[in-house]
Formats: C-alpha cells, sequence, structure tokens
C-alpha cells in the first residue's frame, strides 16, 4: 500500500485537511496499492471548500486504464470425422449405419433423414469433442527424444485408472524424466 498524499510535493494550504482554532494538520489520505501509483497523476487538498466546517476535501486525479475482457469463444462440439481413417472405427461405424438403416443397402428418400441418421450414428461410434479449444502448444521444436519421452509417460498414466502405489510411482519416474527431457534413459 501506497499513501498518495505524500508523493506530491505541495504547499502548505494543499496538503492541510484539517483546520481548527490555530492548528492545522493532515488526517486524511487517500491509499492505493504501489502496482497502481503509476496511474495517479496529483493529490491535493481543494483549500476554498469545506466538507464540514474544519475539514477540507482531498482531489486525487487518477487515469484508469480500462482493459478490454478477452472474450472466451466455446466451440461447438464436433463430431470426431477423423476417427473414420481408423480401420475398426470405419468398420464399426458401417456396421451400425446399416444396422439403423434395418439391414439394407437402400437410403431413404429424404436427404434430411438421411443426414440426420448418418450423424447420429457418427455420434455414437466415433463421439463429439468437449467444445473447449485448445491452446496451441509449440511441439514443433521437439525431437525424436522428447516425443518418445513423452509418449512413455502417457503410457505410464495408467495409475489413474489402476490407484495402485506402483503404477503411481512409475508415472513420477516418467514425468520427471520427460520434463528433463529424456535424460538418463539407458
Amino acid at each position: 500500500m501506497a499513501v498518495v498524499n505524500t508523493y506530491f510535493n505541495k504547499r502548505e494550504e494543499h496538503r492541510v485537511t484539517y483546520k481548527s482554532g490555530g492548528r492545522c494538520t493532515q488526517v486524511d489520505y487517500i491509499l492505493c496499492r504501489r502496482a497502481s501509483l503509476k496511474e495517479i497523476g496529483d493529490c491535493k487538498v481543494v483549500a476554498g471548500e469545506s466538507v464540514v466546517r474544519q475539514h477540507r476535501m482531498v482531489v486525487c486525479r487518477m487515469t484508469l486504464v480500462i482493459k478490454k475482457r478477452r472474450m472466451s469463444v466455446r466451440a461447438a462440439p464436433r463430431i470426431k470425422w477423423w476417427k473414420l481413417k481408423k480401420g475398426n472405427c470405419e468398420v464399426m461405424f458401417r456396421e451400425e449405419l446399416r444396422q439403423a438403416l434395418g439391414g439394407s443397402e437402400e437410403l431413404p428418400n429424404s436427404w434430411v433423414t438421411t443426414a440426420e441418421l448418418v450423424r447420429e450414428m457418427a455420434r455414437k461410434v466415433l463421439g463429439i469433442t468437449s467444445g473447449q479449444r485448445k491452446d496451441d502448444k509449440e511441439t514443433w521444436w521437439w525431437n525424436e527424444e522428447v516425443q518418445e519421452s513423452i509418449q512413455r509417460k502417457r503410457l505410464a498414466k495408467k495409475w489413474d485408472c489402476q490407484t495402485d502405489e506402483e503404477s503411481r510411482q512409475e508415472y513420477k519416474e516418467m514425468r520427471s524424466m520427460a520434463n528433463r527431457g529424456g535424460e538418463g534413459q539407458g
């Protein structure tokens, strides 16, 4: 915290906040965070104005910077169509679609119902994304050694499902090795 009144050199009449009888003192202060001091332009006492009979008004001029909040755009959940490149997903999708069509190769007359049926089966078989955007990770500079280390770390994360101490310890070792960039491999 910082006492703003003390950061500006002022004449006596611009510092005195309380005047009674023959006594003049500075009893009113303005406080702010030290980080906000750069936003304060001036602080003084208005000589002619009295709030109450003996107290004078303290005025502080500051420049407030309004920071725009970055709106977080939530992406809509999408069907994971890219999973069709995997052989087993493609076969599973084809079989589910055939069952939904009643075992026939004949498609319904309406394109809208056909498209909706395909989308429904895709959601069921392929799944959908969460709708949250991932921050771009700068992985272009990783060499093969780092990528292998990260892959071992991911495989060691089986403790997440098993919850036994041995697999958790294995994961911790792999994580520390990955953080060091794959050092200490035999």
